[in-house]
């Protein structure tokens, strides 16, 4: 599918959802507490297909990465070089019967202490949809099907690195998979998690003895305790009023986050009281945000340019006075 198709597909809703600020100079530098630093690190290629997903961090600070629309995963050095890591197989019917999108993409990704990636692929086929694990020097193996109904898209790691929270968006739904694969279990289907006709649940965190999810559409960030046994608890709203809310990650300081807001083009301070305060925009280079991540005080924003159809592209920034 060409960028032109992709960005017709995805603006439609997104818009519908929030209004889309205009973007602005990419170097331009954010006045906004608490972050410093604010510069564009990496430009993708968006005629390849690489529009950023998701990311998760090694210790060195490189980066792996989802690019969506080309179905690949990643390595984003330190210095800002692209490394293409792998790429998923190509459904049949070119992905046309995605669900929501209309197309194949690559989204949730995290990794393993011993270089493990474990990614999350839907296709709308039954033959491809679900939860891939690439190791080093190794092809990627899908190790877990999920539904071809259904829009795969946040994934997070359990503290004791042995279970997979994964959002499904559409069917409103967070599954839970061992690292080593399997057949997934229904661990969450809340009415919070259900989407009012876009993307409902979508970025996951475990943090605090939570798995923590994103709504797209309701705007919102929950909180669902992991009880024992593995059960899920009853969600609990911690934030709202974020239409567009993508991914996110906490900062270090108790409960607060920085979180993406795709379609408004902004990454917005979550404090533990649920006060949310934009911190960067599209006059920081911010296009269609979709994930952060933090090492430390440094932060990483991937923005994948969906409606922008301009500049996919990962930010890098300071958080001042991180303990």
């Amino acid at each position: 599918m060409s960028k032109r198709s992709i960005k017709i597909t995805v603006s439609a809703a997104l818009l519908a959802a929030a209004t889309l600020a205009t973007a602005a100079p990419a170097n331009a530098t954010s006045p906004k507490e608490p972050l410093t630093d604010v510069r564009i690190a990496t430009h993708f290629d968006l005629s390849a297909g690489q529009m950023p997903e998701n990311i998760a961090l090694l210790p060195d600070g490189t980066a792996n990465v989802t690019f969506a629309a080309s179905r690949q995963v990643a390595q984003v050095t330190p210095l800002g070089k692209t490394r293409i890591l792998a790429t998923l197989p190509a459904p049949a019917d070119g992905g046309v019967n995605t669900p929501v999108l209309g197309f194949p993409l690559a989204t949730g990704i995290v990794h393993t202490s011993d270089g493990t990636v474990y990614v999350l692929y839907a296709t709308g086929t039954a033959d491809l949809t679900g939860l891939w694990r690439l190791r080093p020097g190794k092809a990627p193996r899908r190790i877990a099907a999920l539904p071809a109904s259904g829009l795969p898209n946040g994934l997070a790691l359990d503290g004791k690195g042995e279970q997979l929270y994964v959002t499904d968006s559409v069917l409103g739904t967070v599954w839970t998979v061992p690292v080593t694969g399997g057949t997934p279990t229904a661990w969450s289907t809340a009415p919070e998690l259900s989407s009012t006709g876009f993307l409902g649940a979508n970025g996951a965190k475990v943090h605090g003895g939570a798995l923590w999810v994103s709504n797209l559409d309701r705007g919102t960030l929950l909180r669902i305790p992991i009880r024992p046994g593995n059960r899920a608890g009853t969600p609990r709203v911690k934030a709202s009023g974020m239409v567009g809310i993508d991914d996110f990650a906490f900062t270090g300081r108790g409960d607060e986050v920085l979180a993406a807001l795709n379609g408004p083009n902004t990454v917005v301070r979550v404090r533990p009281g649920g006060t949310g305060t934009t911190v960067l925009d599209a006059g920081d280079g911010l296009q269609n945000p979709t994930s952060v991540a933090l090492r430390g005080n440094d932060v990483y924003v991937l923005s994948a340019a969906y409606t922008t159809a301009t500049d996919p592209n990962l930010l890098r920034a300071r958080l001042r006075n991180h303990p």
